[in-house]
């Protein structure tokens, strides 16, 4: 990032008021949250290592801090290729904005992105992998274009969402087009049930896309006729980017959460065999809407 950048909201789970700040950070420092409201001002790394939850955001945390739903904000970095960042929050979650990644492109781009002398880090898969938990399951396999492409499927006893399949091809223009838009959602009837347990009390028709049994509550409706299947796909983009690195796969999921996507994740780390780092040049690195993000 050039500059920094920086935007007010609310935790979608706290509903405490949140203010962010988006700072330019030294190459090899990857994503680092700073709580500046602590004492200290407490930092942790954005990597898988350190997850501490994962009902229904994606929580970091160590001794010293805890920082929540980090995941539609880490989808924006890895979506436009953003590897160094200082992430300063006041509050213990990452402010939801919309419910989407749209608000945190839009930051991104307002302030303008760089290219940093050092060769950029990439994880090229290099075997099959199939990580399950009862029926949801993530397979795996090489990318024989060197790029990261995602098919998911959801698949909801609901006569609206009912089955949906969409497949994402990565580039940074593809993923502010086709993916960051598209808005967290959750059901109507579920709703009583998530605030006695201490969460979704910051959410709201302007920050999540309600169900009934029938229909959409928004008044505005969706953004894309399966933003539902996409805002998984956003979900697992944030999540898998926790390895430290852009994966370069070709990756299927069926009725995947964070919880699987965590366990996906996990399983790459601590299986080294299975991937390998490869470092490019920022000559190596397309922009471009037709070709590869990465290539090499």
């Amino acid at each position: 990032m050039k500059s920094e950048v920086a935007c007010t909201g609310i935790g979608l789970h706290s509903g405490k008021k949140v203010n962010l700040r988006l700072c330019p950070a030294p190459e090899d420092t990857g994503v680092v949250f700073r709580r500046v409201d602590l004492p200290s001002k407490p930092e942790i790394k954005a990597e898988i290592e350190n997850i501490i939850d994962h009902r229904l955001a994606t929580t970091l945390g160590n001794e010293r801090m805890v920082i929540a739903t980090v995941e539609h904000l880490l989808a924006a970095f890895m979506g436009l290729g953003i590897d160094n960042v200082i992430v300063e929050v006041d509050a213990p979650e990452v402010p939801i904005m919309d419910g989407s990644a749209a608000p945190f492109v839009y930051l991104i781009k307002e302030t303008g992105i760089k290219y940093q002398t050092s060769p950029k880090k990439v994880y090229l898969l290099k075997k099959p992998i199939v990580v399950k938990e009862g029926q949801k399951w993530i397979y795996a396999a090489p990318a024989k274009d060197n790029n990261l492409r995602v098919t998911f499927t959801i698949d909801f006893e609901h006569p609206l969402l009912k089955k949906q399949t969409y497949t994402f091809h990565h580039s940074f223009k593809r993923f502010e087009r086709e993916i960051s838009r598209a808005r967290t959602f959750g059901f109507l009837k579920e709703v009583k049930w998530l605030r006695e347990q201490g969460l979704a009390k910051g959410g709201s028709l302007d920050n999540a896309i309600v169900i009934d049994e029938f229909r959409v509550l928004n008044r505005e409706g969706l953004r894309y006729r399966n933003e539902f299947v996409r805002h998984k796909i956003l979900d697992l983009l944030g999540d898998i980017f926790l390895l430290g690195a852009p994966l370069i796969a070709k990756i299927k999921a069926y009725k995947s959460g964070h919880a699987l996507n965590h366990k996906f994740a996990t399983y790459l780390k601590n299986n080294k065999p299975l991937i390998k780092e490869v470092y490019l040049e920022s000559s190596q690195i397309s922009l471009s809407e037709k070709k590869a993000s990465f290539v090499h």
